[in-house]
């Protein structure tokens, strides 16, 4: 298949595409290459790309296309509250734009890279792909107004599906270490303290960027008729920790650390418990490989063997707000987060 994934040079997108290469598609890129600079331990796939922002979108770029995987976007909270504004633009009106674009070239199958963070401040109580969506932040709002507008898009010939992704970890060569369990793993390393930016209590679901991966090719691969306009949790049901659990989890694997809360460390909004099960039931292709324990050991062994320190993983370079603002610093990008002057 003919496959165009938006976002290929970003975290999980570099995971994605060889994966997919792998399966016998053939992929092609779409990227606005924000964090070319942010090479980690390697370098993405190279591909046939288009270096373009998704807001710029034209149904010229999707011609012979068969499916989008869309991944593009702020990638997390502290970007999407950079300027909310910004991120409804980029996140909610382009992947719309983006989507509409691909219908009217001729493309029948869109899968979008939603999140678990719908879900907001869930509570304790365990939560569907039918619970009520309660996003605090901007970026979780995008992602609601995304799948409702792919909703309307939907219909024969444009088949739509959307992947709510539990909160990622594992390596990449375009790592982040703004979450949960990269940052703990990396802190650990470095400093011998498991440091908690939270009081330790928020539920989180994790799960690998390469079941992540696993997941977007399943539904790829189904038939439509079993993924048009269905939403799918992807993560696993053993892998809901409190962020605490996880601190336990590393200072276990990590020899001579210590747990550690940072200054001010507060409660969360942001506390979900999901149920992965409806993925594994109505695409039984899709097969998880790895588990918490599992990630914090592969994080360890790569960590411990590059020269890694707090003030680079805290630093412009993988935390993607931070790479953000030095762009914005340098007059890189303008306050659009577009390219311009120096690169």
């Amino acid at each position: 298949m003919r496959v165009l994934v938006t976002g290929h040079k970003g975290y999980i997108g570099v995971i994605l595409v060889p994966m997919l290469l792998e399966r016998g598609h053939e992929v092609i890129g779409y990227d606005s290459d924000l964090f070319r600079a942010c090479d980690f331990d390697g370098h993405p796939v190279e591909i046939q790309e288009t270096v373009k922002d998704i807001r710029d979108a034209e149904v010229e770029d999707f011609g012979g296309v068969e499916a989008v995987i869309h991944l593009a976007g702020l990638s997390n909270d502290p970007l999407g509250n950079l300027d909310p504004n910004l991120t409804k633009n980029i996140n909610h009106l382009a992947s719309i734009k983006v989507a509409t674009c691909a219908k009217a070239a001729g493309v029948s199958r869109f899968i979008f890279s939603s999140s678990c963070s719908n879900y907001g401040a869930g509570g304790e109580d365990w939560l569907n792909e039918e619970s009520a969506f309660n996003p605090v932040t901007p970026y979780g709002h995008s992602k609601v107004q995304v799948e409702k507008g792919l909703d309307k898009l939907a219909g024969p010939g444009f088949c739509v599906t959307s992947l709510r992704n539990a909160t990622a970890y594992g390596v990449s060569c375009r790592i982040r270490f703004d979450l949960v369990l990269n940052n703990l793993v990396a802190w650990a390393v470095t400093t011998g303290k498991v440091l908690i930016k939270s009081d330790g209590t928020p539920w989180r679901p994790i799960v690998h960027i390469e079941d992540i991966s696993r997941a977007f090719i399943s539904v790829l691969e189904a038939d439509p008729s079993t993924v048009q306009q269905e939403a799918f949790n992807v993560g696993r049901n053993g892998d809901n920790h409190q962020v605490r659990d996880l601190a336990d989890m590393v200072k276990e694997m990590v020899p001579g650390c210590e747990i550690e809360y940072a200054d001010g460390a507060g409660p969360d909004l942001r506390c979900y418990r999901v149920d992965c099960s409806k993925i594994s039931k109505v695409l039984p292709s899709f097969q998880p490989k790895w588990d918490a324990r599992k990630g914090v050991e592969e994080l360890y062994n790569v960590f411990s063997k590059i020269s890694l320190t707090p003030q680079q993983f805290e630093g412009e370079t993988y935390q993607r707000i931070a790479h953000v603002k030095h762009l914005l610093a340098k007059g890189s990008i303008g306050s659009d987060l577009t390219w311009k002057g120096v690169q």
